[in-house]
């Protein structure tokens, strides 16, 4: 059986973070391990709270993986600080762990900072050189790029900046655009295809990221090339959203559960 590893956050709402991975990862049947860089107060209203973990006790976990259970890919989603960003990119270079999938968590569904800001360009130079493929939201994408991506013209050329600062993919996720359609863009080296979805009217947004990029980390565990893992993981993610289960009275869930196609 092949191995997914997440390095991230723990949710305790279930509905994001290194929760929302290892469920993912479950149905991508890959066997799921974690790094847990950060503990978190949440629930769908919000986050309460975010306790770093000891940079030590991230360096143990990543040490006993290491030794045992090496990852066939890896994700990292939500590192907190600049010192967390640093540590997890010299592991990832010191181990050769690829592929990897970089998700850059710097602002949860509702608002809430899961990124020091100090932490944003240790991102941008210490991570993205090393992604395989990165998937930042339309704020993150303007985050890392340096400029502004307000249209689908802005995701592409977003895109082409990331894969220019080192990425090997760029997917940019156009959720927060309007209109009906939804449209998310996947630039390589070779080119920029896009990925239509109708848009589905819920508040059941809690995790989309970290499901999104899970799915696509398990894709490529299992041995599938990166376009396929993406088709698949946006497929996946779509109708987990369609069978949210409704929980909270804030941003709630997807549903993990539904097959995988």
């Amino acid at each position: 059986m092949r191995i997914a590893l997440t390095i991230a956050g723990s949710d305790s709402g279930g509905g994001a973070g290194i929760q929302a991975d290892l469920k993912t990862f479950q149905q991508f049947e890959v066997f799921g391990t974690s790094v847990i860089v950060a503990l978190t107060a949440q629930n769908t209203r919000g986050v309460q709270a975010v306790h770093p973990v000891p940079p030590a006790m991230v360096a143990a976990q990543i040490d006993a993986l290491a030794a045992d259970l090496p990852p066939d890919a890896v994700k990292s989603g939500m590192l907190a600080t600049a010192a967390l960003v640093t540590q997890v990119a010299a592991a990832l270079r010191h181990h050769g762990w690829r592929p990897y999938v970089l998700d850059p968590v710097m602002v949860a569904t509702s608002g809430d900072r899961l990124l020091s800001p100090d932490a944003e360009a240790t991102v941008r130079d210490e991570l993205l050189p090393l992604a395989t493929i990165v998937t930042p939201n339309l704020a993150e994408a303007a985050i890392l790029a340096e400029m502004p991506v307000e249209h689908e013209a802005g995701m592409i050329a977003a895109g082409q900046r990331l894969v220019a600062l080192g990425a090997g993919a760029a997917l940019v996720k156009g959720g927060h655009l309007p209109g009906d359609t939804l449209v998310d863009v996947l630039v390589t080296p070779d080119g920029v295809e896009r990925f239509t979805h109708r848009r589905i009217p819920t508040t059941s947004t809690h995790g989309t990221g970290c499901t999104l990029s899970a799915a696509i980390t398990a894709g490529l565990a299992r041995g599938d090339a990166l376009h396929d893992a993406v088709a698949t993981a946006l497929e996946y993610l779509h109708r987990a959203i369609a069978a949210a289960p409704g929980l909270g009275s804030g941003h709630g869930p997807v549903w993990h559960g539904v097959a995988v196609s």
